[in-house]
């Protein structure tokens, strides 16, 4: 199996924050239902993520028709997370800056 790496983002609308999932042009065969794996993303998501307060902070920092982006996860057809780059909406990051 191979994997796919989806992009992520939490869209403001008028009354609701909804999770988009940004679908590679070339995913694999092995996705057959869409909704399966904007299902799976959306659960990979908010494993790694404390909800509230990522949606909270999205509400009080982002206007209606924006999308706040989270990051990407990488799954392959069976569900399996093969990797998930998440950022937290927020949270102050005030680690130094190693200067990769």
């Amino acid at each position: 199996m191979c994997a796919d790496t989806f992009g992520v983002g939490i869209r403001v609308a008028e009354t609701e924050l909804r999770v988009v999932v940004g679908v590679p042009s070339d995913i694999d065969a092995g996705w057959t239902d869409p909704e399966t794996f904007q299902s799976l993303v959306t659960e990979a998501v908010w494993e790694r993520l404390d909800r509230r307060p990522t949606l909270e902070a999205i509400a009080a920092r982002y206007d209606t028709g924006e999308t706040a982006a989270l990051g990407s996860v990488t799954l392959e057809p069976d569900g399996t997370v093969v990797e998930a780059d998440l950022k937290r909406i927020g949270e102050t990051d005030d680690r130094p800056d190693t200067g990769g």
